[in-house]
């Protein structure tokens, strides 16, 4: 089973992130089960979603402590919350590049990744929606799934010309990493 932690506040498209990546691993055959989990209920609060996947049916229903991926959407969790407790010793976390974050005091042995994906979102979407450029990365340094089938999903979750702006974002959260890494 793999589980896959996402930290971002309340009202940044956490759950919706783990919903088209959730759907996206469906496609490909496998179960997945995808829930959220709020602290404070107000727009802008700390808040997690998670993700389970297996190539049998999901039955465990608790948070996820120990993941094998993180996604950080908002970089400023990163100062006054430690978003890569329990991370799998091969673990890797997915953060959206921030500015203020001093990347040398995140003193981690795991594999960090990050990708500007609020600028690539701003350049394709129009606005600092992190999501599918950060679903991109993710698909690019897993290599569970391939693009097309987050496509797909995208396909399911938007219409029209946000789904073509969140899907050139994908492409370019997936090419970032491709290329520099």
């Amino acid at each position: 089973m793999k589980e896959i932690r996402i930290h971002a506040r309340a009202g940044q498209g956490a759950i919706t992130t783990a919903t088209i990546l959730g759907y996206a691993y469906f496609l490909k055959g496998f179960y997945p089960y995808a829930f959220p989990h709020f602290g404070a209920a107000r727009m802008g609060a700390p808040m997690n979603a998670f993700l389970r996947v297996d190539t049998k049916p999901i039955r465990l229903r608790s948070q996820i402590y120990e993941p094998d991926y993180v996604l950080i959407v908002d970089p400023t969790l990163l100062r006054g919350f430690n978003c890569l407790v329990g991370l799998k010793d091969d673990g890797i976390a997915i953060i959206n590049e921030g500015e203020g974050i001093d990347k040398s005091k995140l003193n981690f042995k795991r594999k960090l990744y990050f990708v500007p994906a609020a600028k690539i979102a701003l350049e394709t979407i129009g606005k600092p929606l992190a999501n599918t450029a950060l679903l991109g990365a993710f698909i690019a340094v897993s290599r569970d799934l391939d693009i097309e089938v987050l496509i797909k999903s995208l396909e399911i979750r938007f219409k029209g010309e946000i789904l073509e702006k969140n899907i050139l974002s994908a492409k370019k959260g997936f090419e970032f990493v491709k290329e520099r890494f």
